[in-house]
């Protein structure tokens, strides 16, 4: 006699087996995926996940201008933390989430306010509340010589600077939610002497490292400066 289990309700598994014979059963096999429809989806996988990386997390620039040297060279290829002071909506312009605000001495991208669709890259010289005057192409914040560390001079620092407002600048006080931000090319830079200060809710985020540098006039790749960090 087979062993027999009871189910629910008292009636017995092996009873039952007996009383119904199995009719046929039929399957479809799963149709499986084509190659192309696999590429397919694998590519928008990546893609989106590329998107929300560059939107949110890191973006890749180019340099191509000297006017953050010593500091960047033209050529190199920069890494670009955006979620180092918060989450940015880019569809409006807004910093939804703040982390953090620029503080002096970082360098930071964001977009040209005369035409957003530039982005520039600087250096943080004054913060909100501060501030700034530039003589004879010293930078004085809140009336005190500050120890300038990045600046560079192609023509060199000099009593007798008289250009306006490139040597002799100022003072402005920097507005609530703004940044004043120069190059540390100081005689061949483009900035906040010249067109104003930065929305915080503009700044696309912080350069971190150097990935790729190269010069194809001189000697193609720079190997040394790739890996550097941003200072």
């Amino acid at each position: 006699m087979p062993p027999v289990t009871k189910g629910r309700g008292g009636i017995a598994a092996g009873e039952a087996a007996e009383d119904e014979a199995p009719g046929p059963v039929s399957r479809t096999a799963a149709k499986p995926k084509s190659t192309v429809r696999e590429y397919a989806e694998a590519l928008a996988v990546a893609f989106i996940l590329a998107l929300f990386i560059r939107t949110f997390l890191v973006q890749a620039f180019k340099i191509p201008s000297g006017s953050m040297l010593e500091t960047l060279q033209i050529g190199d290829h920069i890494l670009v933390n955006k979620l180092r002071y918060g989450v940015r909506m880019p569809v409006v312009g807004k910093r939804v989430v703040k982390f953090a605000d620029p503080r002096r001495g970082d360098i930071i991208v964001f977009v040209y306010p005369v035409d957003p669709s530039k982005d520039f890259i600087k250096r943080v010289i004054g913060e909100p509340g501060d501030t700034v005057e530039v003589k004879h192409k010293q930078v004085y914040i809140n009336g005190q010589k500050i120890d300038d560390q990045w600046g560079h001079f192609v023509e060199g620092p000099g009593e007798n600077s008289r250009l306006s407002p490139r040597d002799n600048f100022g003072p402005v006080t920097v507005p609530p939610d703004q940044v004043f931000v120069m190059g540390d090319n100081r005689d061949r830079s483009y900035d906040s002497r010249f067109w104003g200060f930065v929305p915080l809710d503009d700044v696309r985020g912080k350069a971190f490292v150097i990935y790729w540098s190269w010069d194809g006039e001189d000697r193609w790749v720079r190997w040394e400066r790739i890996g550097n960090l941003i200072h």
